[in-house]
């Protein structure tokens, strides 16, 4: 209550504004509402960025890719991560993977390792990282630490020392460039070659694969997700329908 008094004048009273609980409560939890909405859109855009969230994440697979029906590779790694809504859609192998490339027969004719690698479906390119090692049939062992494999013109290359292991010498160098079955190469800044003693040429280098699961393969030319055991099939662009284009 508030009392005025002016000149000897009768008395005003004024009745102060009643705040109840019940309002303060409402004003305290439309702050705390606006508040919490203010942070929601940052946490939904962050749950829906799909370019770095992977379409497929599959773990001990081993794939197949075939071309026209017919089974080109076969891939085993201890984790695959498909991003098919990146700027450039890519598939990534960041534990490692083992490749093995197939011949017309079914036979293989060359195998890579690799500590890491990435696919970038748009160029059909490959990108090897850490103690790449490849071998072709001939028992060659190509050894760098990057690698790149460019399916669409079938070909490798690499701009990083490069270390090749025949039978009688080792070869050393700078720049590397070859087919896809590693047998007619090139290195573009030679190093030295080094002659091998008469006990390394009795044994031949190798590479130590990854273990290949032992069930069977059916190739198929459509993708297909991973099977309940732990595999998956992928279909490879024919490469002479690219050159066509």
């Amino acid at each position: 209550m508030v009392e005025m008094r002016l000149h000897n004048k009768p008395v005003l009273r004024l009745k102060a504004p009643v705040v109840s609980k019940a309002f303060i409560f409402s004003f305290f939890l439309l702050l705390l509402i606006v508040s919490c909405n203010s942070n929601k859109p940052d946490k939904i855009k962050a749950v829906v960025d799909r370019t770095k969230m992977p379409k497929l994440h599959a773990t001990e697979i081993t794939t197949i890719i075939s071309d026209s029906g017919i089974t080109r590779y076969r891939i085993t790694a201890s984790r695959w991560d498909v991003f098919d809504k990146a700027n450039q859609p890519y598939q990534e192998f960041p534990d490692g993977i083992y490749f093995e490339k197939f011949d017309a027969n079914m036979k293989v004719d060359a195998n890579i390792t690799s500590k890491y690698a990435k696919f970038n479906e748009n160029e059909q390119l490959w990108e090897l990282k850490g103690n790449v090692r490849a071998m072709n049939l001939q028992g060659e062992l190509f050894e760098t630490q990057q690698l790149f494999w460019n399916q669409r013109q079938q070909r490798f290359y690499s701009d990083s020392l490069i270390k090749i292991t025949q039978t009688t010498r080792i070869i050393t160098g700078i720049g590397f460039e070859s087919n896809e079955t590693m047998t007619r190469y090139m290195i573009k800044n030679p190093q030295g070659t080094f002659p091998l003693n008469e006990k390394a040429n009795t044994s031949t280098p190798a590479v130590t694969p990854i273990p290949v699961q032992s069930a069977a393969i059916k190739p198929k030319t459509t993708s297909a997700p991973i099977l309940p055991t732990g595999k998956a099939s992928i279909s490879a662009p024919n490469p002479a329908a690219n050159k066509q284009k």
